[in-house]
């Protein structure tokens, strides 16, 4: 296999002030590895500014007019992580490349693991993907919802390894496959390991983030889930569906059990208190699967609209 043109997407929002480093310490990497004779010296960076409201997108001008292998785009607002990594991974491949990484603005991941990946992907693998060693850079509230996160993913038919969140590379194979997939609200992480092409994965550290503030918090963890849940899953719409029957069967159970009580022993069934609680548990249980039957219901909406899944403000090839 020859040595590949290497892309490394970067989506950004409000980071003016790590992005300057970032960009430094990935071309770092990439003239390390063109040095090693393990990719084509075309090998470039591609930029996604995700609608910032600081001077993120001036300084990537700046950036790309002095070095046009820093290449990048702008959204006209803010459309989320997931819909500026598609952007990216659509911008390169209209671009040109033979492999792609995506990685975090901040450099919290391991850049020197690309090496690896790159490496990985000679070996014939058309997916890598990171996994982190560990959480110690991460709060004990972070480090406990992000492994609920996995589990309830996993739980939920959602097939995605623990701690692997977007940092991967994927082979020009994987691009042209992700083309014919036009789904809005396309979950990334469960998608690649849905595809089915040779998948290898890396291990790497995660440093302190150098500057700014993580812009991933609780609710966009939640948006997330969901999303990947209902986009890849229909696992909650059998639950919703054995529940019914669960509580169809207690409810002939406790049928038979008064017609026996009152034609037995004479004893009718009584307890307000008890009819209370059992109408709230039940109408509780029934909003709950009208929601999730509602977060489905809400992602056909999206798709049947058809709209586009981001607007590009501009562009810097």
């Amino acid at each position: 296999m020859d040595k590949p043109t290497l892309a490394i997407i970067i989506p950004c929002f409000n980071e003016e002030l790590c992005i300057r480093n970032t960009v430094e310490k990935l071309f770092l990497v990439i003239n390390s590895l063109i040095e090693k004779d393990k990719i084509k010296s075309d090998s470039y960076l591609y930029l996604v500014d995700d609608g910032s409201s600081d001077s993120t997108w001036e300084i990537i001008k700046e950036l790309h007019s002095k070095n046009n292998l820093v290449k990048a785009q702008k959204f006209i607002r803010n459309y989320g992580n997931q819909k500026a990594l598609i952007a990216g991974l659509e911008g390169v491949r209209a671009i040109g490349c033979d492999c792609v990484v995506s990685i975090d603005a901040d450099l919290q991941q391991d850049e020197w693991a690309i090496e690896k990946f790159v490496d990985e992907y000679m070996k014939g693998f058309d997916i890598v993907s990171g996994i982190r060693n560990d959480r110690k850079t991460d709060s004990f509230f972070k480090k406990t919802t992000a492994l609920m996160f996995y589990k309830l993913m996993n739980l939920m038919g959602v097939r995605i390894p623990v701690n692997h969140s977007d940092y991967r590379l994927i082979s020009r194979r994987a691009l042209e496959l992700m083309s014919q997939y036009h789904e809005n609200a396309l979950f990334l992480r469960g998608f690649f390991h849905e595809l089915g092409l040779k998948t290898a994965y890396v291990h790497f550290d995660v440093k302190q983030r150098m500057a700014g503030k993580s812009k991933f918090n609780l609710v966009k963890l939640m948006e997330l889930s969901l999303n990947g849940i209902t986009s890849f899953s229909i696992v909650p719409l059998r639950f919703i569906t054995v529940l019914g029957f669960l509580m169809a069967f207690f409810g002939f159970i406790v049928g038979v059990e008064a017609v026996f009580e009152k034609f037995f022993h004479n004893n009718a069934p009584n307890g307000m208190a008890t009819t209370i609680i059992l109408l709230c548990v039940f109408g509780g249980i029934q909003l709950f699967c009208i929601g999730i039957i509602g977060e489905y219901v809400g992602q056909v909406f999206r798709e049947v609209k058809a709209r586009p899944r981001y607007i590009k403000d501009t562009e810097l090839k």
